[in-house]
């Protein structure tokens, strides 16, 4: 198996009989300027020869919550073949059920949240009587000031043979024609293309005009895929158009089929690269080499995401505008005071950037209230911020995230053995971990026997069984809360029991502030489970915060007195 794909071996199928096999799997939804994307990956027909609709009943149905209140949902994929219902601010769900479902379109739910300040948000899990797990996000807020300065941005289309494929390069094309409609008149840009050389527009960096814009779009509408692909050349040729007093953005949209021998002279190049340039990787879809993308953006600062063509490509471009037109938080440091600490993941936190959160997980021993401090530094400034948190002694709510921490560790070892050019030194930990977490990668698999004998007799621990287990629990006691959250949402619907009316007089209702009018029925408020806190911060780059807010109603009571 490799980076995107997994085999299965069932034996014995007896003649006539069925054998049931269920996967389960997690995965990190991707977070941008508050708002939080699912893809369900259908899109996956290389054949036109293949039937893709659905012979029986095509249906999804989503729970969703968050530390953070959600303003809303939508689907880009499935529109209002979606509904939505809202329980509470930090619960909806969401629901699609049709007769005959594509199967070449990916199911695209988006879910919009509200963090207006700079935060820290937490989830843990322990296991009573071992050391817990922690999952910790800082997400940069809409405090941060608007840069007014432009860019340089060179964006690499890929078109080799391999785009060819599931509508790869139309989206690319349609990707890159929207990020090219965002820019600004103080930008400069320039296109390239690459499979085996690379080919360019214009050969130099030119204003972002409409006639340009109208330029790159007819030489993109001309390009088709064919031929292998070799990106170094291409990211030598990108880096000369470096401009030492401007930042240079490499926008990379591929899905990373390069050649298995060019992918360490790739990491090496990136280490080389002009001080001022970063990397931002684009990755279309289903079948992207996402580990390499995903290495080549963290390695330089810059980001990775990846598009699925039931996305709109006008809100992927306008997020990815957003990042780039507010400053970044760089040196980021991370201290936590009060319980100890360990194996982080990644150990080297990347740049944060607006709307784009940093991932952390980790192990702690100990439990109490504890001090995070988090360091950074922004255009020049350095910023420090400090929240309270609680770090459990048992915590059984969520231990998805134990394997979500092995799995990071093991990406984590793999991509660091990739750079030094040799995977042997971390075999060991890498096979242990899997083994531990019950994890399928490339050096792990499972192994399921027909009965308890079998394991007893191949002296087989039954690791994942436990894990399974537990997991169930904590999904269980998540939907009995998430039953009760529902039923209180609806207990005010319908005829209400007849109240006896009052014997005493009361006291009249105090005038209201705004116009009367229907009266809004009350949304319910779900408590944050124990083991999901939120926490803001103050990035601000201007008079924005708590401590401005202060100032400004101490002076509207200074201006009431006089």
């Amino acid at each position: 198996m490799d980076y995107k794909t997994f085999e299965m071996r069932i034996f014995p199928v007896q003649p006539q009989a069925e054998q049931r096999v269920q996967i389960t799997y997690y995965q990190e939804l991707d977070v941008d300027s508050n708002a939080a994307t699912y893809v369900y990956p259908l899109s996956t027909v290389t054949r036109k020869d293949i039937d893709a609709r659905t012979t029986g009943k095509f249906a999804i149905n989503m729970d969703v919550r968050s530390a953070v209140p959600i303003t809303g949902m939508d689907s880009p994929s499935h529109g209002k073949d979606f509904v939505v219902a809202t329980h509470s601010d930090h619960y909806r769900q969401a629901s699609l059920e049709s007769n005959k479902g594509s199967l070449e379109r990916d199911v695209v739910v988006v879910c919009h949240m509200a963090r207006p300040q700079t935060g820290i948000d937490l989830i843990t899990s322990r296991q009573k009587g071992e050391d817990g797990f922690f999952y910790l996000t800082l997400t940069a807020g809409e405090e941060l000031a608007t840069l007014d300065q432009g860019m340089d941005y060179v964006f690499l289309l890929d078109i080799s043979g391999s785009m060819g494929n599931d509508r790869k390069l139309i989206i690319s094309r349609n990707s890159v024609e929207a990020f090219i409609n965002e820019l600004s008149a103080d930008d400069r840009f320039e296109v390239m293309t690459f499979n085996v050389a690379p080919n360019t527009l214009s050969g130099s960096l030119q204003a972002a005009n409409a006639d340009m814009k109208e330029r790159a779009e007819g030489f993109l509408d001309s390009q088709q895929a064919r031929g292998g692909t070799v990106l170094a050349p291409a990211m030598n040729t990108a880096y000369r158009y470096a401009d030492p007093d401007r930042t240079l953005n490499v926008v990379i949209l591929s899905d990373g089929m390069t050649e298995q021998r060019e992918r360490q002279t790739l990491l090496q190049l990136i280490q080389s690269r002009p001080r001022n340039a970063r990397v931002f990787c684009i990755g279309i879809g289903n079948s992207v080499n996402r580990p390499l993308l995903e290495q080549l953006a963290d390695d330089t600062g810059g980001l990775a995401a990846f598009v699925s063509r039931a996305d709109s490509f006008q809100r992927q471009a306008k997020a990815f505008r957003r990042k780039l037109m507010r400053p970044v938080a760089t040196d980021l440091a991370l201290t936590i005071d009060g319980v100890r600490t360990y194996d982080l993941e990644p150990r080297t936190l990347p740049n944060l950037y607006h709307g784009s959160p940093v991932r952390i997980y980790g192990r702690y021993a100990g439990n109490g209230e504890a001090k995070v401090t988090l360091t950074a530094n922004i255009q020049g400034r350095e910023i420090t911020q400090s929240a309270a948190l609680a770090f459990p002694g048992t915590d059984p709510d969520n231990p998805e995230i134990e394997r979500m921490w092995a799995w990071k560790r093991i990406d984590q070892l793999l991509k660091t053995a990739d750079r030094n050019g040799s995977r042997d030194p971390v075999l060991e930990e890498v096979i242990r971990l899997g083994e531990t977490y019950s994890i399928v990668s490339e050096y792990t698999s499972f192994l399921v026997l027909e009965n308890d004998a079998e394991y007893r007799r191949w002296k087989i621990e039954r690791r994942n069984a436990d894990r399974i287990a537990t997991d169930r629990r904590a999904m269980q006691a998540r939907q009995e809360k998430l039953e009760q959250i529902r039923n209180k949402a609806v207990a005010g619907l319908g005829p209400q029991a007849a109240q006896p009316k009052p014997t005493s007089i009361q006291a009249p209702a105090a005038a209201p502030t705004a116009p009367a009018g229907p009266a809004a029925p009350a949304t319910p408020r779900a408590s944050v489970p124990r083991s999901s806190q939120s926490r803001d911060l103050n990035f601000g780059t201007g008079p924005v915060g708590p401590l401005f807010l202060g100032a400004a109603y101490w002076l509207m009571r200074r201006k009431r007195k006089k």
